[in-house]
């Protein structure tokens, strides 16, 4: 079976139109909930009556004290309050089905906001991890399935024909969730929640893009990590990172294996770990590892290849992935190529018997199942992709004045040893928004960028990463030691987070701390004091 290489219907409803920019202004204010009298019973009898904007409940649930496992989990969620766990269904469209849970605490403990949580990938399942992590700290918490329900998280094909539900898990579910979310919490508490916060990273940093661009009305900050939004253009890349590491034609052999990919940072970091002051196997801002300090070519074997060099031809793979894809005809850079100090995570993203997320071009793209990525045109194919996949899916507008305007702050983080979302690509993204604004002032008034030395995607590494609900949990400090908390005092009090301190932990106890900084600040050793103290370090 063949499916026809044409697009979609573009905008072909009034949901769609609104998704792509069109039909109502998405700057207009979102339904405000109601100002319901009294405290409802926890129970599915209470929201019977109750009309939600495109929603409905399912079921509501008492959950003592202590511990939780979600249903199909074998991992309990330990140190939670007393809560009521509501099960819904949103139908933003007339071909949409997003579940959702909304974890509302006891009275005591309920601070009287909301955070809603983003997703991973491609994956429907909820951020439980996430929600525990607010609940713990007195919010009520939700989440949703992005639109779909397939038990594979890597598994694509339900958005063939389907575009109500691209649009969904691209651009519209937490939007769709979070309205009538809010509803339900003023219901069942008796009050409206003064404030509703967005919380994740990868494809939830993509979701919290999508919220400030398109729907600024439904948060008042945003937490946003790793944001895979320039999905696309994302998507070329862990192509461009197959065929760069294959000889035409043979799929799973590859050139560059993945300890040679590890023997590049390895050399890489010794090269230029001590350029920021500082011997600790972290490089601070990687792009000061440039080629007249780490050249790759200078690990090339002299002889017959070994197990501590490169051939000629692995050189080669390893220049390609640093270069990124472009577009032969115009020379256009489609994406960045990878930063210095990422090599040894490339393996995770270069494939195996074929490119990592093979049916986003496969099934979204061309529709078509006998699709040969070896005829891949970086011109002509990305073209058509954006075209009929990139107004669902991407959130590149860097316009972000309605959300500005509305009081909105944004806190986004990423990774300097992210193989996955580059980050390079954030950069560009905040620099766009920065020229809208006029200044870095200006700018910083609402939006911030904390880059993390050493981390990996979303977590992880060989750096400071832990500084809210990232690897090993750690004790919640003050709004000085995690986002969450220096989010809420930046929408609540006015005072804007100048560092966040980040813990690397290992074995459950924190052995170093360090500042992250806003970008285009970085974490300077002062000259004297611990190393692994982030009282010795300035954001200068």
């Amino acid at each position: 079976m063949r499916f026809q290489r044409t697009p979609l219907a573009l905008c072909a409803s009034a949901a769609l139109l609104a998704a792509c920019g069109g039909g109502d202004d998405p700057a207009a204010p979102a339904p405000q909930p109601p100002q319901a009298a009294t405290p409802k019973a926890c129970d599915a009898a209470s929201f019977a009556a109750l009309k939600l904007d495109g929603a409905s409940v399912s079921s509501a649930t008492p959950v003592t004290s202590g511990s939780y496992t979600p249903p199909g989990s074998s991992t309990a969620i330990t140190g939670l309050p007393a809560f009521c766990l509501v099960k819904g269904q949103a139908t933003p469209s007339s071909d949409s089905l997003v579940n959702f849970e909304l974890w509302v605490p006891s009275a005591e403990a309920w601070n009287g906001k909301l955070v809603t949580t983003g997703n991973g990938g491609y994956s429907p399942s909820l951020n439980y991890g996430d929600m525990a992590y607010a609940m713990r700290q007195g919010y009520a918490a939700m989440g949703g399935d992005t639109g779909h329900q397939s038990s594979d998280p890597n598994q694509m094909f339900w958005g063939v024909g389907h575009p109500e539900k691209i649009v969904d898990w691209g651009t519209r579910s937490i939007h769709a969730i979070t309205v009538p979310g809010k509803q339900v919490l003023a219901e069942l508490t008796g009050k409206a929640a003064s404030r509703a916060y967005f919380y994740g990273c990868s494809t939830g940093g993509h979701q919290g893009y999508a919220e400030m661009q398109r729907y600024p009305e439904d948060f008042d900050g945003v937490i946003a990590g790793a944001p895979g939004n320039n999905r696309v253009r994302l998507n070329v890349e862990f192509l461009h990172r197959f065929l760069s590491n294959r000889n035409p034609g043979d799929n799973t052999t590859l050139i560059l294996p993945a300890a040679k990919a590890a023997l590049i940072t390895t050399a890489a970091v010794a090269a230029c770990d001590t350029l920021d002051g500082v011997a600790d196997g972290v490089m601070t801002d990687p792009r000061a590892c440039t080629s007249d300090k780490f050249n790759v070519a200078a690990l090339q074997c002299s002889g017959a290849e070994t197990a501590t060099c490169l051939t000629a031809a692995q050189v080669a793979v390893a220049q390609k992935i640093y270069a990124g894809p472009k577009n032969p005809r115009t020379g256009e850079q489609l994406y960045p190529g990878l930063v210095v100090g990422t090599e040894s995570g490339w393996p995770g993203y270069w494939g195996s018997s074929e490119p990592v997320r093979a049916d986003f071009w496969r099934l979204w793209s061309f529709e078509d199942p006998r699709w040969d990525w070896w005829s891949f045109d970086y011109d002509r194919d990305v073209a058509f992709t954006d075209a009929k996949v990139g107004w669902m899916v991407d959130q590149t507008n860097p316009d972000l004045a309605a959300f500005k305007a509305r009081g909105g702050k944004a806190i986004v983080y990423q990774g300097w040893q992210d193989p996955v979302v580059n980050a390079a690509d954030t950069i560009a993204y905040f620099d766009q928004v920065k020229a809208r604004q006029g200044s870095q002032a200006e700018v910083d008034t609402f939006f911030r960028l904390f880059m993390v030395p050493g981390m990996g995607h979303c977590s992880g590494g060989t750096g400071a990463t832990n500084f809210g609900n990232q690897g090993a949990p750690s004790p919640v400090v003050d709004a000085s030691h995690d986002l969450l908390k220096a989010l809420d005092q930046w929408v609540e009090q006015g005072v804007a987070p100048e560092r966040i301190v980040a813990s690397r932990v290992v074995s459950g106890a924190a052995v170093r701390t360090r500042p992250l900084c806003p970008h285009p600040q970085q974490a300077v050793y002062n000259g004297s004091g611990s190393t692994d103290d982030a009282a010795s370090f300035s954001c200068r």
